[in-house]
């Protein structure tokens, strides 16, 4: 391995090191759904690691060094989230007349991790950092806002998110009808579905609905689109065609809770854990795949034009 190699991964490694100690040291932390956990973190250090790995820049031992305090602060406050520190950020909840208590102290993990990844990106590489590695910042920004709108507006009290919520109910609701897998009437954001196992309500809110993905899927897609030296109408058709597969995706997924409780079981411990992690696994690949579809493409593309 060269120099510069070596020197590239020393300094991926540092920024990777507060993300890498919370999986090793709090592998319980890491749960799967959006706002159970620092299951993001995973994805946003594969983010990360993507756009770094295979840069042609040498990054100078000095501001190598600057970012080692930032992750040693950063572990710090990990820690110290088992030593107390957590349960004042939940006493502080009351004050801010928070709603959701997990979503508001998730949050403030997520603040955490996007400030130290963004300036530690600003030391590395100064401004350049928006056009070299933006997508992990952004998701982590992205589920800190997400999080933040969900521990002050749960549920339904949001309503410019819930607003597209009843339609996506009523898609599920005619498939159903249509693929004749039970019972299904929807009212509002409510489906009344009747299957194998017996009857069931569910009542579907915005982050439910997926709403949130689409918000993160746009925020990391425009960031991966200003990397992009590609005109702006094909930029432009790549996150329109980004957004509808998003929304598919959670049409999806909406189709597969319903599925669960018609077909698997209507007990509600059992429909909850699967309903944990129906999103992030299905959205997550789907963003990654997105977005290796477009530089495949792209590359092809280019190699085309150079012939």
């Amino acid at each position: 391995m060269t120099m510069q190699n070596w020197n590239l991964f020393f300094g991926i490694f540092i920024i990777s090191s507060p993300i890498l100690f919370s999986i090793i040291a709090f592998p319980d932390s890491i749960a799967w759904s959006w706002n159970e956990g620092r299951g993001g973190y995973f994805f946003a250090l594969i983010f990360v690691v993507a756009e770094l790995i295979g840069l042609k820049i040498i990054l100078s031992k000095k501001r190598l060094l600057s970012v080692i305090p930032l992750a040693l602060v950063t572990i710090l406050y990990l820690i110290s989230l088992e030593y107390g520190l957590r349960d004042y950020i939940v006493a502080s909840a009351e004050m801010f007349d928070v709603q959701l208590i997990y979503s508001w102290t998730w949050m403030w993990d997520f603040v955490v991790m996007a400030i130290f990844i963004v300036v530690s990106l600003s030391i590395y590489f100064g401004k350049r950092w928006i056009r070299i590695a933006p997508a992990g910042p952004i998701f982590l920004t992205g589920t800190a806002i997400i999080l933040s709108l969900d521990a002050f507006f749960p549920y339904d009290t949001l309503g410019p998110l819930q607003y597209v919520v009843p339609y996506f109910v009523q898609a599920n609701v005619w498939l159903i009808t249509v693929l004749d897998l039970g019972t299904a009437v929807a009212r509002d954001n409510v489906m009344f579905l009747r299957g194998d196992h017996g009857s069931m309500a569910l009542q579907v809110f915005w982050p439910s609905a997926g709403v949130h993905s689409i918000i993160i899927f746009s925020l990391v897609i425009g960031a991966f689109m200003l990397k992009l030296n590609i005109p702006r109408t094909r930029k432009f058709i790549y996150f329109v065609l980004g957004i509808i597969g998003t929304i598919t995706v959670n049409l999806i997924r909406i189709f597969s809770l319903s599925w669960y409780a018609l077909k698997v079981t209507t007990d509600p411990v059992a429909w909850e854990e699967y309903h944990k992690i129906a999103g992030e696994i299905m959205f997550l690949p789907w963003l990654f795949a997105f977005i290796l579809i477009v530089i495949v493409i792209e590359s092809r593309r280019l190699k085309k034009l150079e012939r």
